[in-house]
């Protein structure tokens, strides 16, 4: 008997799912422990594994589009197998009736029929704006790296999106011919949005766009037939001749981040005199940096300074970012919705430098005050779940997982990966993982489930010399924990005075979760692990 495949909740927040991609075509075998697809979620991208075996003889949304909770994906059973009553049961053939009726009752001459657009979006793919991280709403297009007329692959990469958290580029999955794109570079799109549409040569699309009911994209779309004409063009310039092992496209374009392009305008550098190090000789902010540290090395020494004032006073407005933007809106909302407190203790860390050195003595990789404290804090949270909760208005929701960010501070701001299950990892597994994350951020490197489910949040301004200071919580989280500098200190001990080294901890609490008494008690705990690193492991 035909078995449905239905979108799985993947994520407590999940209503629906996109089709990330289709890893098996109707009418492939299907084992019960293959992924036939992968789904994007508001949380992460995740594989569907289907639990039956059989022909795989229905597929439902296709890549790119999205489908409910519960709704039927696909549907395996046996070859030649009537699978048509899964869907009527269903309700399509309801909706079907309710759509002609609609579409019968529509002004004549005024809109494309439902089975033409339909028919048509099978000859074409429209390339939405991708949902690339929990709290994203729109996209800006840094850079288009295809125009419309060009051809392209099922591995191209179409643009570069800025989102709130990181710059990620947009594959179409499609073959054929770009028809159209919407937003121009430096524009934005909300999520969903149509981006791109790719397909024959000549296809007229505006029924799409018209159906689309956005009008300011709708007018901004080129006419439906083939490409503009174009004027007569130049020889074509020779490709760029870049340093061995920096990327270039085919076309000639020398592959960089859009940071990096950015600092070699800003620097006047020819990223043709840079070799790139990211991934497939990419051209990263890490390379632009080194190079001027080596121009700068290399330069002759400088004569005597000669100070010249500048002729006017002046300034430079820049754009805000997505990522700025974001964090603008979210850490507002939760200053003035949440009712913060504010809790400081200071923690004696004699033994804990001294455990740290000698586990950094047998550890493979090496092991810093905050991996230390990230594994504490978990352990703390363990015992007080209370703070590892989040106010979700008309109740709390208390974690049985414990999920700590770590602020990370970047060019364009802030972002805080996670390290997930942070209680039942070690030390040494925590400072590995988190080494990749901090540099994966740095790069902009960052995926979705990279930077997202956080339960609770620590963020160190310690190893900049900051003494002590107040953060501004984390949503969803109900608490963040300030982290200071460990500073050699006055402390009376046995009535003496001695010099220890004193860290300060300052936690952040939404009142609304929080009280003081439960925040107190958990930074004592905290306190005590720190103090004595043997009680990690009771």
């Amino acid at each position: 008997m035909a078995e449905a495949i239905r979108m799985p909740l993947l994520s407590d927040t999940m209503k629906e799912g996109v089709i990330a991609a289709w890893h098996k075509k109707v009418g492939d075998q299907v084992k019960a422990d293959d992924v036939i697809a992968e789904v994007e979620t508001d949380k992460a991208t995740m594989e569907v594994i289907p639990y039956v075996e059989g022909t795989l003889l229905y597929i439902g949304p296709k890549e790119g589009e999205a489908a409910k909770v519960n709704d039927i994906i696909a549907i395996v059973g046996k070859p030649g197998e009537d699978f048509q009553s899964l869907l009527a049961a269903e309700g399509k053939a309801e909706s079907a009736t309710i759509e002609q009726k609609q579409e019968s009752e529509a002004p004549a001459g005024k809109t494309a029929s439902h089975a033409a657009i339909e028919k048509l979006l099978q000859q074409v793919t429209v390339v939405r704006m991708p949902l690339l991280s929990d709290t994203m709403k729109e996209g800006k297009i840094v850079a288009w790296h295809k125009k419309v007329g060009d051809q392209v692959k099922s591995d191209d990469v179409l643009a570069e999106v800025e989102t709130d958290k990181a710059t990620m580029e947009v594959v179409g999955y499609a073959e054929g011919t770009l028809l159209y794109t919407g937003p121009k570079e430096g524009e934005s799109a909300k999520v969903n949005d149509i981006i791109a549409i790719v397909g024959k040569e000549g296809t007229d699309i505006q029924p799409i766009l018209d159906a689309e009911k956005q009008p300011t994209q709708a007018a901004s779309a080129p006419a439906a037939a083939p490409a503009q004409p174009k004027a007569a063009v130049a020889a074509p310039a020779p490709a760029p001749t870049a340093p061995s092992g920096t990327s270039v496209t085919p076309e000639g374009r020398i592959k960089a981040s859009p940071l990096a392009r950015k600092l070699a305008a800003e620097k006047g550098i020819d990223l043709t005199r840079v070799k790139g190090t990211g991934d497939d000789g990419r051209i990263i902010k890490r390379d632009i940096d080194q190079y001027l540290a080596s121009s700068a090395a290399q330069a002759p020494a400088a004569t005597t300074p000669v100070f010249t004032a500048a002729a006017e006073e002046g300034y430079e407005d820049k754009p805000v970012t997505q990522m700025r933007k974001v964090i603008a809106q979210r850490l507002s909302q939760s200053k003035y919705s949440a009712p913060h407190f504010y809790l400081t203790i200071s923690v004696d860390m004699r033994r804990m430098v001294d455990a740290r050195k000698a586990l950094n003595e047998i550890s493979e990789v090496k092991i810093s005050f905050n991996d230390i404290l990230i594994k504490a804090v978990a352990m703390a949270l363990r015992k007080h779940p209370e703070v590892n909760s989040s106010w979700m208005g008309d109740f709390i929701r208390t974690y049985k997982h414990i999920h700590i960010g770590s602020a990370v501070a970047i060019d364009d701001g802030l972002i805080v990966p996670v390290i997930r299950f942070a209680d039942q990892k070690s030390i040494a597994q925590i400072a590995a993982e988190a080494k990749t994350l901090y540099e994966k951020a740095r790069n902009r490197k960052l995926q979705p489930q990279d930077f997202s489910g956080n339960t609770f949040t620590i963020s160190n301004l310690g190893m900049l010399g900051i003494e002590e200071f107040t953060a501004i919580i984390n949503p969803p989280d109900s608490c963040i924990l300030a982290v200071g500098a460990i500073q050699d200190t006055p402390v009376v001990q046995n009535g003496q005075v001695i010099v220890a080294p004193v860290m300060k901890l300052t936690m952040s609490c939404d009142h609304r979760v929080v009280d003081g008494a439960v925040g107190a008690r958990f930074l004592q705990t905290l306190k005590q692990m720190l103090e004595n690193p043997l009680a990690m492991l009771l």
